[in-house]
């Protein structure tokens, strides 16, 4: 084993040691130089042409107002100019052309193109010739919208990380945005709805900027709202409460065992020292019961507070018992 490494470094050594070092510099020397006098070259060279891609940007449109034709998202642009400038533009990041719809209307303006577009190429790119863009013109002319007032409502889920944090209504700021589109794209849209997403471990009171969900030839003023997530602690408590009973004849008086059960509910830490007896009643109609054979009831709160949720009462029924009353 020990042999057969030794052999393979003697050849290693013998390969390189053969090797023509001296030709390869000379050959990559050579490369270089040539390379170099291209980029000479090039850089000295007239009416070289380049290709790019420039984005465009629409500002002051109408909220009430949409683009006839889908205006494009870029523009394809080819000129001449030096070497070295194709070059430098080829490496450097070239800025969005900025259209201002309003400014452009204002000169009676409803497409650009021939001098109006070379103008706008010029502004980005201050040297050289252009020639040739694509697309040669681009049209602004636009229609009226219908719009509608809609209220903002979220689409998701939120969750909190403990199981006595409660999400409480949730609320947006502003709570009601305006949708601008054709009467058919607006016809059966009733609200704003958001964008799905899922907010875990909720720990507190949260704000958050949340996109309004797009809708196909409908148009958002303003697009993105601020959703107010209102966090609330809660905890137990239980409350003894009597249970009454209406409706009962004149000559008749019921007894219920026990006359009152215990009710717990949650409540939150903030509205914990506020809730008492009085904020929950057990009240029966006698003749909801009265023929019951087993001589028990089931119970079910007709009154509660709305600081208090998810109330459960034990015993969930109780026995009944009627006694004449002496007559006079």
């Amino acid at each position: 084993m020990n042999n057969s490494s030794n052999e393979i470094r003697q050849q290693s050594k013998a390969f390189f040691s053969a090797f023509p070092w001296k030709n390869l510099l000379l050959f990559s020397a050579f490369l270089l130089l040539a390379f170099v006098f291209w980029i000479m070259l090039f850089f000295q060279r007239e009416n070289v042409e380049g290709r790019f891609i420039v984005p465009l940007q629409f500002v002051n449109l109408a909220h009430d107002e949409v683009f006839n034709t889908t205006p494009p998202d870029f523009i394809e642009v080819f000129f001449r100019d030096e070497g070295a400038n194709i070059f430098r533009y080829t490496l450097s990041r070239r800025d969005t052309i900025v259209i201002d719809v309003a400014n452009f209307r204002e000169r009676g303006v409803t497409a650009i193109q021939g001098p109006e577009l070379q103008y706008l190429i010029g502004r980005i790119f201050p040297t050289g010739h252009p020639f040739m863009p694509n697309p040669v013109s681009i049209s602004l002319e636009t229609s009226q919208l219908e719009n509608r007032e809609l209220a903002v409502v979220f689409d998701g889920e939120m969750l909190t990380n403990r199981a006595n944090l409660v999400v409480d209504s949730v609320f947006f700021t502003p709570a009601t945005i305006r949708a601008y589109g054709s009467e058919q794209a607006l016809e059966n849209l009733e609200v704003a709805a958001t964008e799905f997403l899922v907010f875990r471990n909720l720990r507190a009171s949260s704000q958050f900027s949340i996109r309004i969900n797009p809708v196909e030839g409908v148009r958002f003023i303003p697009d993105e709202v601020e959703i107010h997530i209102p966090i609330k602690e809660f905890t137990e408590r239980s409350i003894e409460v009597p249970i009454t009973a209406i409706n009962v004849p004149d000559n008749l008086s019921v007894k219920f065992f026990p006359a009152r059960v215990t009710a717990s509910f949650s409540v939150t830490l903030e509205n914990y020292r506020h809730v008492s007896a009085d904020d929950l009643e057990i009240e029966l109609d006698y003749y909801d019961f009265y023929a019951n054979e087993d001589g028990r009831v089931s119970l079910q709160l007709t009154r509660q507070s709305g600081m208090i949720t998810n109330v459960r009462l034990s015993p969930a029924s109780v026995e009944f018992l009627f006694e004449y009353l002496p007559t006079h």
